[in-house]
């Protein structure tokens, strides 16, 4: 490999096949440069395999190594072997800044634990749009200043822990009905408002933040023609030159359809590195990494890319590894902030419009999805046979599981005489449930099923097991719901 081809290996972050770096692998990595990864779940099976994963990668890479997860709280969380954190809209809920910094320092921890050095997180996408469909309990709430503060206490958690935090998603997804996994979006706000609005938490922040992922997303205010990641307005003139931001910069996946299905990788490499990103996110098949290589390697060679700006993109690279190293600490346990993280989930808990719980020991009806998949970045949620056990623990349940919800028959139902229970588990807000009225609602993910749903709820914001069992503190009436909504129900 010549210097320009391990110069564009330094600036690509690649996605790894398993939960072992075989030797194939290691050695893909070893002779391009390359010294960044991302870990999804095909990459986890438990804490010893991960650390052993991050050992061999750092000895591969070296010691300028990155790697890198999503390892936000709540719905997006890769290990499943860990106690579970609350997500952003339960810590926004919960409004108290200093849990929310514990609970990053915690995530952290976890992380550190095994090696892993940079986590993408926190959100400060500002969620003014219910139907966003990616977004929604991944943010603190609706209002910069809310966004603003916990934003700030989760950067503060993961700087104690020698974790890089990598705030996203810039210059905020809060605002689209569309998905950039599956579409391009624009957002068409003027930029008075978009300072007001999406700017406000990123720029605000700036001082205190390592690294900033981009958007997949149009913003013709800025850019008429260039999403967010390709915008050398938005990246260059915006973020380093007007901000005068010196952190790293690092792109979503280039895989996302908003991309994919819109320009060719090696090209959208290219226009990503000429825009101002320091870190192209190619993930995929081996191939498609090695076409982004190949057409960043070419536009080095013949003068298409700035050498200079590059070699200062790699240099900021190193000193975010170098402030971060990517060793495990074996002197950490996360088993130690079981009992803090379960304890977190217990202030977001919220009522809206004044629910009210069954008597304990009463038979009731409970209304839930019976399989949820996983979709897209988000795990799936419990399933109706746990959620009937885990409320058998307060009430003689019979429980009514739906595929899908316009299959529920809440005439037969009410006829029954009984309390009906419906607890939402969908990712998604759905039509069919638009106007019905048990007597309870249980919203255990989107908590903009309130607005469809018309019932009293008591919102979780999350259906990890701290989160039912806070729910199920709440039916015995050992808890209230003192969290405030942190989005407008007008």
């Amino acid at each position: 490999m010549t210097q320009v081809d391990l110069l564009a290996g330094a600036l690509v972050m690649v996605d790894l096949p398993g939960p072992t770096l075989e030797p194939e692998t290691a050695d893909y990595l070893r002779r391009h440069g390359i010294r960044s990864v991302c870990l999804f779940g095909k990459n986890v099976v438990d804490a010893a395999q991960l650390r052993r994963l991050c050992t061999d990668l750092r000895e591969v890479m070296g010691e300028d190594a990155l790697i890198a997860i999503d390892h936000e709280g709540g719905a997006i969380i890769r290990p499943t072997f860990w106690p579970f954190a609350p997500g952003a809209m339960s810590l926004g809920a919960a409004d108290r800044p200093e849990l929310t910094e514990a609970v990053n320092a915690a995530l952290a921890r976890q992380l550190r634990s095994v090696g892993i050095n940079w986590n993408f997180t926190p959100v400060l996408d500002v969620n003014v749009n219910p139907a966003n469909p990616v977004i929604g309990e991944r943010a603190y709430g609706a209002d910069p200043a809310l966004v603003t503060r916990h934003g700030r206490a989760a950067l503060r958690g993961h700087a104690g822990e020698q974790v890089a935090a990598c705030v996203k998603h810039f210059p905020g997804h809060g605002d689209t009905s569309l998905d950039s996994h599956l579409a391009l979006p624009t957002v068409r706000k003027s930029r008075a408002e978009l300072e007001a609005g999406e700017f406000a938490p990123f720029r605000a922040l700036l001082s205190e933040t390592p690294a900033v992922m981009t958007a997949h997303i149009v913003y013709p205010e800025l850019d008429a023609a260039h999403p967010a990641t390709l915008s050398r307005a938005i990246l260059t003139d915006l973020l380093r030159r007007e901000w005068g931001y010196d952190g790293v910069i690092v792109t979503d996946s280039m895989g996302m359809q908003a991309i994919d299905a819109n320009y060719g990788r090696g090209e959208a490499a290219v226009l990503s590195l000429a825009a101002g990103a320091d870190l192209i996110m190619a993930l995929g098949r081996r191939e498609v990494q090695e076409q982004t290589l190949q057409a960043m390697g070419a536009a080095i060679g013949d003068g298409t890319l700035d050498r200079a700006a590059l070699e200062a993109s790699r240099e900021r690279l190193r000193r975010l590894a170098g402030q971060n190293p990517a060793q495990a600490d074996a002197t950490l346990d996360p088993a130690q902030d079981a009992a803090m993280l379960r304890d977190a989930w217990l202030p977001g808990l919220t009522a809206y419009r004044s629910p009210r719980a069954p008597a304990p020991g009463s038979r009731v009806i409970l209304v839930t999805h019976r399989t949820p998949q996983r979709e897209n970045v988000s795990e799936a949620a419990a399933d109706a046979e746990t959620l009937a056990r885990e409320l058998a623990a307060v009430y003689e349940v019979d429980l009514a599981p739906y595929e899908t919800p316009d299959q529920i028959d809440w005439a037969a139902l009410k006829a029954r005489g009984l309390p009906i229970v419906l607890a939402t588990t969908h990712r998604h807000r759905q039509k069919a449930l638009r106007g019905v009225q048990p007597d309870l609602h249980l919203a255990l993910y989107n908590p903009y099923a309130v607005l469809d749903v018309e019932a009293p709820a008591l919102l979780t914001y999350g259906f990890r097991p701290e989160a039912r069992a806070a729910l199920v503190a709440w039916l015995r009436g050992e808890v209230g719901a003192e969290g405030v909504l942190p989005f407008s129900v007008e």
